[in-house]
């Protein structure tokens, strides 16, 4: 006899919160526990699982659910198995007890960044099997590894595989953002990601000398460019015309370095700038202005990247793209109202649009105040359980499509 709907509840509540025990959070993560956890989910789905090594101790594992036209280019539900670091003095209950208080709110870290996402749609799968469902297009489930720190030897590399290449992937997706609001936010794009460090050297003395060209001097000049252009992109968002984060070029100085005694003018000193670039701006045009920059500082001011991401192309939500269609048909069948945005942040997904694949941002998580890599980060159960039943309508739209 199937599992009643309460069983299912039931059911997919308990692994949310085993998975949420599980402290894969970064650094140093051993990944062995996740990986046995989702084999033991896939063997309870009736499943095959494959684990890939691209890097040794970064496990991608893969379940997958065989479409009756295999050869169709096949959906990908990606997630993240590593959660960012915690201030344990700072919480409530125990950041990997999975605590669940009376209303119900389940209390984790990754509880909304992302293990939520990777439960609900292992949930909704097992909802879909159990209904004796078949769907053209193979879906693959994949939990990668160490997104939390750019993905670097997890998606960032697997796109570039042949194992990769050999799942067929033609469209993903992957997490969005909770919303405190009634609608739903999806994201198409996010900004791109640089890191530039800027070195001024200068003359060198006693402190109590009135030198020329010293390092301060010139260091002055680059934080001064570099913030006037940050308050000038902060002025857009304070407009009426309702400009969101991820449609605006963010800088941040998150680094100052050097010096080496009080009483020593330094040889040279360091600032390091976090940007995140909104699709619309040319990355060349940006390099020149902040090279001018460098050298309107003065000379010896010379700029590094410490990371520095390609221009991406957003996923076209148009006629052209099928899945686009499909989800948000599904989507308006079920009263999900969509705001559809820029992701702020950075995904996975940059690293599928840049091979050439759409992918769309969604966390099924409304009325949810945001709190990823935040302090008492929680998702309450009966919004965990919504998500689940928007995916058994979302999955089956995009893997028909």
């Amino acid at each position: 006899m199937s599992p009643s709907r309460v069983e299912l509840d039931e059911t997919a509540v308990e692994n949310f919160r085993e998975y949420l025990r599980i402290p894969s959070v970064q650094p140093n993560i051993n990944y062995d526990e996740c990986v046995a956890f989702l084999k033991r989910q896939a063997q309870s789905l009736d499943l095959p699982v494959k684990v890939y090594h691209i890097h040794p101790d970064k496990p991608i594992v893969v379940l997958t659910w065989v479409g009756t036209e295999p050869a169709k280019p096949a959906i990908l539900l990606n997630s993240h198995m590593d959660v960012v670091p915690v201030f344990e003095d700072k919480w409530t209950y125990p950041p990997f007890s999975a605590h669940m208080d009376e209303q119900g709110n389940i209390y984790a870290r990754g509880s909304q960044d992302m293990k939520c996402v990777g439960i609900q749609y292992l949930e909704a799968i097992r909802r879909l099997k159990l209904n004796g469902q078949h769907y053209q297009r193979t879906i693959h489930i994949s939990f990668v590894p160490d997104e939390e720190i750019g993905g670097v030897l997890g998606m960032k590399d697997f796109v570039h595989t042949a194992d990769f290449k050999a799942l067929n992937i033609g469209f993903s997706l992957d997490e969005g953002l909770a919303c405190p609001e009634e609608y739903f936010a999806m994201f198409y794009g996010e900004r791109s990601i640089w890191q530039v460090t800027v070195n001024c050297a200068g003359t060198t003395g006693h402190g109590s000398v009135m030198l020329n060209n010293t390092a301060g001097e010139k260091l002055r000049v680059v934080i001064n460019r570099f913030m006037e252009f940050r308050e000038a992109e902060k002025a857009k968002l304070e407009t009426p015309l309702d400009i969101k984060l991820g449609e605006v070029t963010s800088v941040n100085l998150t680094k100052i370095s050097g010096g080496v005694q009080n009483n020593v003018i330094p040889a040279e000193l360091k600032a390091t700038f976090d940007i995140r670039i909104t699709p619309s701006v040319d990355h060349e045009e940006l390099e020149a202005t902040i090279k001018r920059w460098c050298e309107e500082a003065g000379p010896d001011v010379t700029y590094s990247f410490d990371a520095k991401d390609p221009k991406i192309e957003n996923t076209k939500l148009d006629d052209s793209n099928p899945f686009w269609i499909a989800f948000k048909k599904s989507c308006d069948e079920i009263g999900v109202e969509l705001k559809i945005a820029i992701f702020p942040g950075g995904t996975d997904s940059r690293c599928i649009r840049q091979v050439g694949i759409p992918a769309i941002c969604f966390s099924p998580m409304n009325k949810t105040k945001i709190l990823l890599h935040n302090h008492n980060e929680y998702l309450n159960k009966d919004i965990f359980l919504k998500g689940v039943e928007i995916y058994t309508k979302i999955i089956p739209a995009v893997a028909n499509a």
